[in-house]
């Protein structure tokens, strides 16, 4: 894994970026949900990453014990991601940062109207 420095620092923030670090893992855990998924599925509700970034991504998140990749015999071949526990305990944390990014733009909002009256 690209981030050994990361993952072996002595600051729990330093190993948690490691493993959650870049722009799309939180993005690609936060589709995944509580849902399996499909990787075209995922692909397609994530429309800014490539393909290639989002495979690499993807099996990041499986050796972190993220997610669960699970491939079915069949033709055409099927794999499906789903989030591990340890990944399911993100969402909430997740989720409080999009609210928190919500209040701040609406605490931006706020500032400029305050602005524009004055």
């Amino acid at each position: 894994m690209k981030n050994d420095q990361l993952l072996n620092s002595t600051c729990s923030m330093t190993r948690t970026m490691g493993i959650l670090g870049g722009k799309w893992k939180p993005l690609i855990i936060w589709s995944i949900g509580k849902r399996r998924i499909r990787f075209g599925q995922l692909a397609a509700h994530i429309p800014l990453i490539s393909r290639k970034v989002l495979a690499e991504q993807l099996k990041e998140l499986e050796e972190s014990g993220l997610i669960l990749r699970e491939a079915f015999n069949e033709v055409p071949p099927r794999v499906d991601y789903l989030l591990t526990e340890n990944g399911l305990r993100l969402l909430p944390i997740l989720k409080a940062l999009s609210e928190w990014t919500c209040s701040c733009e609406a605490t931006v909002a706020d500032a400029s109207l305050v602005k524009t009256a004055n």
